[in-house]
């Protein structure tokens, strides 16, 4: 567990060499396998933006690392909406039935699903473009641990930020999203399925957390103020502020 600390240089240090991007991975669909790739070769699957500069300023965390998150992995192929379901059938049917029929889908399944409207996704599109990173404390007991979110849609990705301190590039995300578009325009509806890649490290109703408060994040305004804090002016950035939001104590 984790206690935050008032100062906030040590918020600063967290992403400090984390230069060019934190998950180069392809596909969030990653629960099944992984191989070792060179690093050019994963970092020319999925090109991202630098971190903001002011977070080079957060390494008295206690990690001095150049490299590219989870650089380590084979990106698999994106796996299409009509593997999962059939897409055809579901073009006659009403948006509250697709819903309802994705949701049921996923029970007892080890995913997460979910939808939202279109319009929301589009609002979280175009914030995540701009800040794309973010911290979230998931409680657990008496203490919480740090998430690191990536946002670049149509994926989201989580890991433990104390994972990726221990293991560098061989971190791996523990939690990954992808959003369906498909329904969007003719249905209002974008389908939302997440994959927990390591049971030992979240569970089911961790993961759906993770997922349902991310999103709160970028689509609440008010909340939103802190992602862009975090991501534009991380000088200004203090953790205790996310905790107090989330109503969890600050140790």
């Amino acid at each position: 567990m984790q206690r935050v600390c008032t100062n906030s240089t040590i918020w600063r240090s967290i992403a400090s060499k984390v230069r060019k991007n934190l998950f180069s991975i392809n596909d969030p669909f990653a629960v099944r396998s992984f191989s070792a790739v060179p690093l050019a070769a994963a970092a020319a699957k999925l090109h991202q933006p630098d971190i903001p500069c002011d977070f080079q300023k957060w390494g008295s965390i206690g990690f001095c690392r150049t490299s590219k998150f989870a650089s380590g992995f084979n990106p698999l192929q994106p796996k299409p909406l009509d593997t999962i379901v059939d897409v055809h059938r579901l073009k006659d049917r009403y948006p509250e039935d697709i819903a309802s029929i994705w949701d049921d889908y996923h029970i007892g399944r080890g995913h997460v699903g979910a939808t939202m409207k279109a319009k929301l996704y589009h609002l979280l599109e175009h914030r995540a473009s701009e800040c794309r990173y973010f911290v979230i404390p998931l409680w657990r007991g008496s203490g919480y641990t740090t998430m690191f979110v990536q946002v670049q849609t149509p994926h989201m990705l989580f890991t433990g930020l104390e994972d990726y301190k221990a293991r560098g590039t061989q971190a791996s995300p523990y939690f990954t999203v992808s959003f369906y578009t498909e329904f969007a325009e003719s249905k209002d509806l974008v389908l939302i399925r997440g994959d927990i890649v390591f049971t030992s490290k979240l569970t089911d109703s961790e993961a759906e957390w993770l997922l349902e408060t991310a999103q709160s994040f970028y689509l609440n305004d008010a909340r939103y103020k802190l992602v862009e804090r975090f991501n534009r002016e991380t000088r200004d950035f203090e953790f205790k502020d996310v905790l107090q939001i989330l109503n969890m104590p600050i140790l």
